[in-house]
């Protein structure tokens, strides 16, 4: 049976034979772009078609029953949801609550609007992952976290468990990096994210959801769920950079007028999607990801509790 790669659920993934061996080595960065192979062509449904070509086999970690409907779906579904759930939960805040109406429908970033953007995030991050569970319950009855990327390691690299410590720490030093490197770089005075946590009970908020939200949830979505789609169709190398890209794009909004911290934040991502694809498990990615974002908001939190957050 063929494989559509616009419909990849239509059609059971390629598998490799059981005893013949492979070469790891050889689906590192050097592959090319990937597609299911098959061994048998299809022509009922036009005889006009010319024949399929033999695509080269699809590494185990990117063979996922979705494709690109499915993104574009999450994609449209996420805007639609940004706009209404945060909108709604500003007419909650006004309404129920007693909130400023001018503030929090102005440009101007306060302690209750900051409040209503976070919550916002929260349920956003938790409406994603619901989207991609409903998904995949509808297309295998694999276990959801294992087929949207959470697995072990490929065997002879150990395992998740065994490396989580190197993983973090390694998420660490890449902080330590980022924040030295950012620091040669000029932005605008204020960024976008620093008017966001002026109150302590935004950063507060801001750090639970960065060190426990934001590594499960981003790392699900764009090296779990993104990743293989992409790199299936442009190449492992090119997958890795352009899903990477997107996930410091996403942030932009954030840094926005800080250009070097945006273009600093897409490395990361280009680092997080490496790590996913050469261990081919979203969970090296998310403890590399836990690491970074527990060292700086830490670092960041001590910053503001010894009075230097103005």
């Amino acid at each position: 049976m063929s494989y559509d790669d616009h419909n990849p659920s239509g059609a059971a993934p390629v598998r490799a034979r059981e005893n013949e061996p492979h070469d790891d080595a050889q689906l590192e960065l050097s592959l090319g772009p990937v597609e299911p192979s098959t061994t048998e062509w299809q022509t009922s449904q036009s005889s006009s078609l010319p024949p399929l070509r033999p695509y080269a086999a699809v590494p185990d970690d990117l063979r996922v029953p979705w494709g690109w409907q499915e993104v574009a779906l999450f994609v449209i579904l996420g805007l639609i949801a940004a706009g209404v759930v945060t909108r709604g939960l500003a007419e909650v805040a006004v309404r129920f609550f007693g909130a400023n109406s001018n503030e929090m429908f102005g440009t101007a970033i306060t302690t209750s609007k900051s409040v209503v953007v976070l919550v916002s995030q929260a349920i956003l991050d938790a409406g994603a992952i619901l989207f991609l569970y409903v998904m995949l319950l509808m297309r295998t009855s694999q276990p959801f976290w294992r087929t949207i990327g959470w697995r072990e390691m490929r065997p002879g690299e150990g395992h998740i468990r065994h490396s989580a410590l190197q993983f973090l720490a390694g998420g660490a030093v890449l902080a330590l990096v980022v924040t030295f490197v950012g620091g040669f770089f000029n932005s605008k005075e204020t960024l976008p994210i620093e008017d966001l946590l002026q109150a302590r009970v935004s950063v507060l908020m801001f750090s639970v959801l960065g060190i426990l939200v934001a590594p499960l949830v981003e790392e699900t979505i764009f090296r779990g769920f993104l990743y293989p789609v992409i790199a299936r169709r442009v190449g492992i190398a090119l997958g890795i950079a352009i899903t990477g890209t997107m996930f410091g794009l996403m942030h932009a909004a954030q840094l926005w007028g800080g250009w070097g911290q945006i273009a600093l934040l897409i490395l990361v991502g280009v680092v997080l999607t490496w790590v996913r694809a050469r261990t081919g498990t979203v969970a090296a990615s998310y403890f590399v990801h836990l690491g970074y974002n527990g060292l700086q908001l830490v670092g960041y939190v001590i910053f503001v509790i010894s009075g230097g957050h103005r």
